[in-house]
Parts: C-alpha cells; structure tokens; sequence
C-alpha cells in the first residue's frame, strides 16, 4: 500500500452537447439540423497539510446543491489534508447562434400569453430574449452530471499526485532513518572509551591528593585502584547512555516499518518522532564529552528534518 502526501493538485474538465462531446450537429425535432451548444466543466483540487480533512468548496450558485454529493466523493478518496475544490464551466455559443424548436417557441408562446394575462402591461420578449431563453437547448439539466465526472476524474488525478508525492517523501524519510542509525553506531563504542579514560583520571586525582595529604605511602595501591573502580563506575553509570540508544533503534525500525507497509501512518510516525526527539534529548544530557555532545545535536537535526516531512503525510 502507497504512503500518500497531503500536499497535491489535479484537474479534469468534462463536457456536454454536441460541440463539446465530439463536435457533431444534432437533429432538431423538425427534421432540421441544428447546432447545439457545448458546454464544459472544469474542477480543479489543492490540497496542503492539515490534522484533519478540511473541504473547502468555491461552487457557482447554480451548483450549489452538488456540495454534499462532491463531499461524499472527497471523504471516500482522502482520509487527512486541506482540501480545496473549485468548479468553473464554460459555454461555447459564440459560433452558432442557437436555432429555436418549435417545442421551445410554443411553451415561450404560452407562458407569455399566461404572463400577459395576469399582467397586461408587461412587456412582450423581444427576439435577442427568446434567443438567450432558448440557448441552452436542455443543456443545464446535464450539467451537474457533468460537473460530477470532472470531479470524480479530478479526485483520482489528486490521489495520484499525492501516491506520488508519498514516494518521493518515503525515499527522504529512509535517508534520515539511515543517517540517524550511523549515527547511533557512532555514539555507542564513545560511552565505554569514556568510562576508561575517567577511571584512570580518578586514580592519578586520588594519587594527587595522598601525596598532598602525606597519606600516599599509608594506602595500599590496590585499595586506591578500588576506590577509583567504584568511582569510575558510578560515573559509568550516570552517563551510561545504551538505553537511549536501543530504544532510538527500536523506534527507527517501526519507522522504517510503517513506512514499508504504507496507508495512513502520518500520525504514528509522528508520535515516533516526538519519541526519537526524548531519546536524542536524554542522549545529550548525559554527553561527558565533545563527541557525543556533537552526535546528539546532529540526531536533533535529523530528527526534525524527519518532523517537517512527516507532517506531510496521510
């Protein structure tokens, strides 16, 4: 299963009549032929990072009424992210005027004489208003069936670009995962190098002090590397950092697996990354020297490029 960004854009057009479907005349029912009106129907998506699905629809009044059917399509298709639709159309009468049908004239004739009836001082329609009443030749109707196909062709192309997307963030997350692992390997062998050089350093400190002190030739040499064993040891175990570590690995390979296994894994993986964050925060705190003070702020680094692209994931 793909891992899907949240960040994405798609558009599909879909048309209707003679002229927008294949450019044929149609057949008028007086036996004349006719040049339909074409229309067509164009929905654009964008889509950015967001917590939750958030729709957002800029609809020509006269689709209005489609926003819970376009709603119903988005939510099936996307599960998180920003979405914003858009939905414009297009008519192309500019080169045929349209030819009235008799039905059309007839049902103009009688409406007017029912208008003229109830009001005999409105006006009779001047002929440009007859052609404007009957531009549409039925046309309408088919349009909100036209305006969902867009969408629906829309809807896949967005889910497509964001598949794609989540590849390409895939391929960046697996890059800091790996960088973060090298960088663990790093850290482990410094801790017990460390623990050596301060063990030797509490023997010559104690050797220091009893030649201070005149006590030196009065205590046995083994009971000095005793106590300076215990020391080092004690030391050992306040900078001991081989937990950390081995939860940061634990954490980095259910990463890589959810990554692997793909679908909606945005917010676990950034559950991980907070837990990567802790791990990487005690590892400095308990830094004894430069190196692993340098190796905990490079992990910090890593980890919130890992933040950034998470928070583009489904």
């Amino acid at each position: 299963m793909p891992v899907y960004s949240m960040t994405g854009y798609a558009s599909a057009t879909a048309g209707a009549g003679a002229t927008a479907e294949s450019g044929t005349i149609a057949e008028g029912p007086a036996g004349r032929t006719a040049a339909t009106p074409s229309a067509s129907v164009s929905v654009e998506l964008r889509s950015v990072n967001g917590r939750f699905l958030d729709l957002n629809f800029r609809l020509p009044d006269e689709f209005r009424s489609l926003e819970p059917a376009l709603r119903d399509l988005l939510a099936g298709a996307l599960r998180r992210g920003k979405v914003e639709l858009r939905l414009s159309t297009r008519t192309d009468t500019d080169n045929a005027w349209p030819q009235p049908q008799a039905d059309q004239l007839s049902r103009l004739s009688r409406l007017e004489s029912t208008v003229q009836t109830w009001l005999p001082k409105a006006q009779p329609l001047s002929v440009h208003e007859v052609l404007q009443w009957c531009k549409g030749g039925g046309l309408t109707e088919r349009l909100d069936e036209v305006a969902l196909d867009a969408a629906k062709r829309a809807i896949a192309g967005l889910v497509q670009a964001r598949a794609r997307e989540g590849d390409r963030l895939v391929t960046v997350l697996m890059e800091r995962v790996k960088r973060l692992r090298e960088l663990a390997a790093e850290a482990e062998p410094l801790v017990p190098a460390v623990v050596q050089r301060q063990q030797q350093k509490f023997v010559e400190r104690w050797k220091e002090a009893l030649e201070v002190t005149g006590a030196a030739q009065s205590i046995p040499e083994q009971a000095l590397q005793e106590r300076a064993i215990n020391e080092a040891a004690a030391y050992a175990i306040r900078i001991d950092v081989a937990e950390e570590l081995a939860r940061l690995r634990a954490h980095l390979d259910e990463i890589a697996r959810l990554l692997k296994k793909g679908g909606e894994v945005g917010k676990r993986l950034d559950f991980l990354i907070q837990e990567l964050l802790r791990e990487a925060n005690t590892l400095g705190s308990k830094a004894s020297t430069l190196e692993l003070t340098n190796i905990s702020v490079e992990m910090k680094v890593a980890i919130e490029q890992l933040r950034e692209q998470v928070q583009n994931l489904e």
